[in-house]
């Protein structure tokens, strides 16, 4: 089913289920980055708006990478390691969400979109409208 332009919210949380959360997505557009940390974890972006997002549960067990700039908050559950969501260095008021994280079989739901973010100073430009 085809929900580009439909508004729909969505559940997902971490492998273990200690963390979940729940997201409403209005533009099923993600980006698929093949930075050094986004290609290793396999993270299609999907950022939402903070008052789009909810964190039902499993605050207590998230723990934070922070690297280069600093900017960026990467969250991850302390038990099974899976990095659901984060807090981006592109748009740092909003929450970037792992369409792979998401309950059930929704990715063919997204469009997918290469961002080339190994030389992201040069294409940042791509992901802020």
């Amino acid at each position: 089913m085809n929900n580009f332009n439909k508004t729909v919210t969505y559940e997902g949380g971490c492998h273990c289920g200690t963390v979940r959360f729940r997201v409403v997505v209005d533009n099923h557009k993600v980006d698929d980055c093949n930075c050094s940390i986004c290609a290793k974890k396999g993270f299609l972006h999907l950022i939402v708006p903070q008052d789009k997002f909810t964190l039902l549960q499993g605050e207590d067990v998230l723990k934070t990478y922070q690297f280069n700039t600093g900017v960026a908050k990467h969250k991850f559950c302390q038990v099974c390691g899976i990095h659901a969501f984060y807090i981006p260095r592109s748009h740092p008021d909003c929450i970037d969400v792992n369409v792979r994280c998401l309950d059930g079989d929704v990715i063919d739901n997204f469009e997918i979109v290469p961002f080339d973010g190994a030389n992201w100073e040069d294409n940042i430009h791509k992901l802020i409208n």
